[in-house]
């Protein structure tokens, strides 16, 4: 079955090796808030709002960019891992793919509308927040699950 849309499969290997390390690194910054200085650079940016100055559709900001090189490491790993073929992809892997998609996006908004009622303030910004990566995240463990049940059971039937 040709899929156009899949990453060849080499590209998960790739996304692991990314993914693990980002998502470590990203967590320890996250945990003692750590911003090295040497990060610390103008950037282009989209509607600048400072705290206490101008608001500009466009402009410069100074920033550390550490946040955001870490957030685009783990989402080109995390696409990378979830969309890349598997060594044998037929119709049935397609199918557990579509299914675990599928279940990922709604266990994803259904944790978003709880957050909607019982989570507020700076605390919901962090949920929006991890919320941008966990579609993925859901998706590649019941993908991965899925898969790895239909392996055990061929193993069984062997």
């Amino acid at each position: 079955m040709k899929l156009n849309y899949l990453f060849p499969n080499k590209y998960k290997k790739i996304g692991w090796f990314i993914l693990i390390p980002t998502a470590i690194f990203g967590l320890l910054t996250l945990i003692l808030d750590y911003e090295p200085t040497s990060l610390d650079v103008d950037v282009p940016a989209i509607f600048v709002d400072e705290v206490f100055g101008d608001k500009h559709f466009v402009g410069i900001v100074n920033n550390n960019i550490l946040n955001e090189i870490l957030g685009v490491l783990l989402i080109i790993s995390l696409l990378m891992v979830a969309f890349s073929k598997e060594k044998s992809e037929d119709e049935y892997i397609s199918k557990i793919r579509l299914e675990s998609l599928v279940w990922a996006v709604y266990f994803n908004y259904t944790i978003l509308l709880l957050s909607f009622v019982f989570i507020f303030d700076l605390s919901f910004l962090w949920v929006m927040i991890f919320n941008m990566f966990t579609i993925l995240l859901f998706f590649i463990i019941r993908f991965n699950w899925q898969i790895s049940k239909l392996k055990k059971s061929a193993r069984y039937e062997e």
